[in-house]
């Protein structure tokens, strides 16, 4: 009877390159770089960069917000000034039929109901 000798040397030819495939996979992942590391350049990081720079525009951001409630409150102010005085102004006015409308903040014609200038 003739014994099978050739079948453990195909086996350990065909095994061979697919223990090497396997193991150049496990290698791989192993070799995959970190990315979690924080590359300090001349004491300053692309971080801190990206938090100056969101702050920074924040903080512009704010001034702009402060700059247009200041002008509306200072207008507003101008307004109620400017109504004052030309309260002041219609009442002390020679022209008997003009009077200060609170609503409208004018000076008015009784007998029209137009602005008249004090």
């Amino acid at each position: 009877m003739k014994k099978m000798t050739f079948w453990p040397p195909l086996l350990a030819r065909a095994a061979l390159p697919l223990v090497l495939f396997g193991a150049l996979f496990s290698f791989q992942q192993s070799a995959q770089a970190r990315t979690d590391r924080l590359i300090i350049q001349d004491g300053d990081s692309s971080l801190t960069q990206e938090q100056a720079r969101q702050e920074k525009e924040q903080w512009d951001e704010t001034h702009r917000l402060r700059n247009k409630v200041n002008q509306r409150v200072e207008k507003n102010f101008d307004k109620v000034d400017r109504a004052i005085d030309t309260r002041d102004a219609c009442e002390q006015s020679l022209n008997v039929n003009a009077y200060w409308e609170p609503n409208t903040l004018r000076c008015l014609d009784r007998r029209s109901g137009r602005p008249v200038a004090p």
